[in-house]
């Protein structure tokens, strides 16, 4: 059965509570479970699309019509959804990437064969905008670019619209345990069960930009409990190996409590909550989401006891006109092939090697190519770096060439490999590989370009 829902409001002032169960698409799953079974949440929210993780699920979806979501959805659904069911707990997530409608369907099988009797699942589709754009949007300037959209019109892969929490709502109403979508604002995933469970107007912009920091600082998950955090000595987080996931409290004014569960790995902090507030942030006063122009410039994190941050101050402003769409489109190969070089004199043989590598590519006629050569320990990061002052005891050498074929790359690759035999003594465990480049360009269109739509699928529908 599948069929329309149309959105009403509703108002309740209990406070809200939120959990975050993944941060990008190969997070971890025993904390998103650990969540799920002790969080006593309202919802769980998942959220797994980077700029270019929807294209790659555009290609999947190319070569086989029934993929194209999360390749982790069905596993972390099994870790989370019998203790959400159990609990009352509703989960939210983008994992449906290219193809919400297909892992909908996915899920409901699952659930045929796991018992999880009278699953429903919300499907937002719409965010995918690539025919319009090839219709009408070539002449749209690229952001950051003085070229139009017509620059990479034969290499187009996917065009993905940033919905907002209104496109999310009509599927909120719905009740359904489950709600499933593609390209989403990150923030958005938390904003809309805010707005559903409040009632707040869609023209509440000081609410919705304190809604927007909240699902700022929870949209990365183990960010803001001290993963990419921690730095022994200067920043220690206890038992990182354990990290928690973080949960949100929030008000029917929009003010959060930011915390984790007492028996999890991590810590919540001010210096924790700072850093998550302040990443990706271009200009803290104008953070621009489809549904409010959100200013954390004043916003105040107050340490409320252990693992505990108190998050007010945010505001807002009407939002944008224009939606931003992120375009994946083809950009090449990159051919990388690495060696090793051990012992006395290693860093000389690794110099050695990419030396003769260099060469050997202007022969091929390579030479022209974009190209990294580095050694890994040596130049690797900070290509400037001054050599040691005593010698390293290994080294790993690395060439990577960005090529228009994929030819071209395997070219370079098999140089590499070939040092084995025919570059300087005692190379070992020799690696290569060739990818295609799957780049990322935005552009902004307007609102009415884009038409989100809401299917409910249930058990019939598997």
């Amino acid at each position: 059965m599948q069929r329309r829902a149309g959105y009403a409001r509703r108002v309740n002032k209990a406070p809200l509570r939120l959990g975050a169960g993944a941060g990008y698409a190969g997070d971890r799953i025993p904390p998103a479970a650990e969540l799920a079974e002790h969080g006593q949440l309202d919802w769980l929210v998942f959220e797994c699309l980077a700029e270019r993780t929807i294209a790659l699920a555009q290609l999947a979806r190319a070569h086989d019509p029934s993929l194209g979501y999360d390749p982790l959805l069905l596993a972390r659904l099994r870790a989370v959804l019998p203790a959400c069911l159990r609990q009352g707990t509703r989960v939210l997530s983008n994992m449906g990437a290219a193809n919400p409608l297909g892992g909908a369907r996915a899920v409901l099988r699952e659930a045929k064969t796991r018992g999880w009797t009278g699953l429903r699942v919300a499907v937002v589709t719409g965010d995918d905008v690539l025919d319009t754009l090839r219709q009408r949007g070539l002449q749209l300037p690229l952001i950051d670019s003085a070229q139009p959209l017509a620059s990479l019109q034969d290499r187009l892969v996917s065009a993905n619209a940033y919905l907002g929490a209104d496109a999310l709502l009509p599927a909120l109403a719905t009740e359904a345990p489950l709600v499933l979508c593609g390209r989403v604002a990150d923030p958005a995933l938390f904003l809309a069960p805010l707005m559903h469970h409040f009632g707040w107007a869609a023209d509440d912009w000081t609410r919705l930009g304190r809604g927007v920091l909240v699902g700022h600082l929870l949209e990365c998950a183990g960010q803001i409990t001290g993963g990419y955090f921690a730095d022994p000595g200067f920043k220690d987080v206890p038992n990182l190996a354990r990290l928690g996931f973080p949960l949100a409290e929030v008000d029917a004014e929009g003010q959060a409590l930011i915390t984790k569960l007492p028996q999890s790995g991590g810590c919540v902090t001010v210096r924790t909550c700072t850093e998550q507030l302040l990443y990706e942030i271009e200009n803290p006063a104008r953070y621009l989401q489809p549904d409010v122009v959100a200013d954390f410039s004043q916003v105040a994190l107050q340490q409320d006891g252990p693992d505990r941050v108190r998050a007010t101050g945010a505001s807002g402003q009407p939002r944008p006109d224009t939606l931003k769409v992120t375009v994946g489109y083809r950009d090449g190969f990159i051919g990388e092939g690495q060696m090793s070089y051990a012992g006395p004199g290693c860093v000389a043989r690794g110099q050695l090697a990419l030396e003769v590598v260099r060469e050997r590519l202007r022969e091929a006629g390579l030479g022209g190519l974009e190209t990294r050569c580095e050694l890994i320990g040596i130049n690797s990061v900070v290509p400037t770096i001054a050599p040691p002052a005593q010698a390293p005891a290994e080294v790993r050498l690395r060439v990577a060439v960005r090529a228009p074929s994929r030819e071209q790359a395997e070219a370079v690759a098999g140089e590499v490999e070939a040092l084995y035999t025919n570059g300087p003594a005692a190379g070992g465990g020799a690696s290569k590989s060739v990818r295609e480049v799957i780049a990322a360009a935005s552009v902004l269109v307007p609102r009415d370009w884009v038409r989100p739509q809401l299917t409910l699928l249930t058990s019939e529908d598997a």
